[in-house]
């Protein structure tokens, strides 16, 4: 035999292993018959790749099932507690670590809120999270299988991240400092994306193949999935919407533009103008998001800010719906709390200046995971990479 004609074979192999693991997970419980059925399989492949999947424990069997006429199967199921994955949002104003089984099932989660930190303090507050999360991991066979992080920045393909202005970080390889700490593998995304893709799997965005997630956080970044695949574009920079222009007279951005939308429809933008109008939150209370939310329900003030921050939110979604034609926008990250306050203005203004055959088959929500939108998604990233390599080896 050929080394070619063996190494051809190790690829087939290893292609159809994948095909049944992923066919297991996404249809658990499911027989040996079925998944014959399914891939076109033959019954004896089946079994012996399906004997090789528990052997390494990234699945379990137990039955009988449902018999259709002859004896009842024994059934094969996913084992989500084989490992567990660490989730990172890190936001401007905030960091978000959750700590999930392979299914992206939550077991731990930490928050910390920060203003205006250094790089190398966010670094240990990073350092320090993961740590932390990691020793709550339960006894399994894999343990932690991958870090994820979500940036609010600019990621190239190799996960260096090149520009993030509302950090301030430019050039920052944080993907070398992270695994050279835990000597686990790491993947940096950019937070919006990993948001969509949070959302694709986990959340509002699982019934469709064209949707865009919107991040409103300090910042805005927007992710998305296209034809039921992440859209990354050319290099993996797509999706920096919170920065095209909406007023050229503008005042200036971070990233250099005038004008941009995230100066008009983000946190920071709400802040910023309630500062202006001197919003006063109560006695002893910081002016906040939340603060404001509260305030809201009984200050006309408050309640009209809201109103002119969705009405810039919905300017930008507008371009967005002309743009992409998507089936669904998803507006997330911090102001996604703020649903009660935004969503009336933002669906105002699409109804009002988006063309009618664009809204036909349009649904507008709000993030079913506000902030653990990103986490879930980079938790997701990891998962499907320890699959891969996994089954390579």
């Amino acid at each position: 035999m050929t080394l070619n004609h063996t190494w051809n074979q190790h690829v087939v192999k290893r292609g159809n292993k994948s095909i049944v693991l992923q066919i297991i997970t996404e249809n658990t419980p499911i027989s040996r018959a079925n998944i014959a059925k399914t891939t076109g399989l033959n019954k004896s492949t089946v079994s012996s790749l399906v004997s090789e999947l528990l052997t390494e424990n990234l699945i379990y069997e137990s039955g009988p099932g449902e018999s259709s006429g002859g004896r009842r199967p024994v059934m094969l199921f996913f084992n989500e507690l084989a490992g567990f994955s660490i989730g990172i949002d890190l936001g401007v104003n905030y960091m978000l670590g959750i700590l999930t089984d392979l299914n992206g099932n939550i077991v731990k989660e930490e928050k910390v809120n920060f203003n205006d930190l250094s790089y190398k303090k966010i670094e240990n507050q990073l350092l320090t999270m993961i740590k932390s999360l990691s020793a709550n991991t339960p006894s399994c066979r894999y343990g932690v299988v991958g870090i994820g992080i979500g940036v609010p920045g600019i990621v190239n393909k190799e996960g260096e991240i090149l520009l993030a202005p509302n950090l301030g970080w430019k050039n920052v390889n944080l993907k070398a400092i992270v695994e050279n700490e835990f000597n686990i593998p790491v993947i940096i995304e950019n937070e919006a994306n990993s948001g969509a893709y949070g959302e694709k799997k986990f959340g509002a965005g699982q019934p469709f193949d064209n949707l865009v997630y919107v991040s409103a956080g300090i910042g805005i970044g927007v992710g998305l999935i296209l034809n039921g695949e992440l859209y990354k574009g050319n290099d993996g920079f797509s999706g920096e919407m919170g920065h095209m222009t909406i007023n050229t007279n503008g005042p200036e951005c971070r990233c250099g533009n005038q004008g941009c939308w995230e100066l008009y429809a983000s946190e920071k933008a709400l802040l910023n103008r309630a500062d202006e109008l001197q919003l006063t939150p109560p006695k002893g209370k910081e002016l906040c998001l939340e603060e404001l939310i509260k305030m809201a329900r009984t200050d006309h003030c408050s309640s009209e800010l809201f109103e002119e921050i969705g009405t810039y939110l919905g300017i930008g979604i507008n371009n967005i719906i002309n743009t992409f034609n998507p089936e669904q926008v998803i507006i997330g990250n911090r102001l996604a709390s703020a649903k009660e306050w935004l969503g009336t203005p933002v669906n105002t203004h699409v109804k009002k200046r988006t063309q009618p055959f664009q809204q036909k088959d349009l649904r507008i929500d709000f993030s079913e995971h506000s902030t653990h939108s990103s986490a879930l998604g980079v938790v997701a990233f990891t998962v499907e990479n320890f699959l891969q390599i996994d089954l390579v080896s």
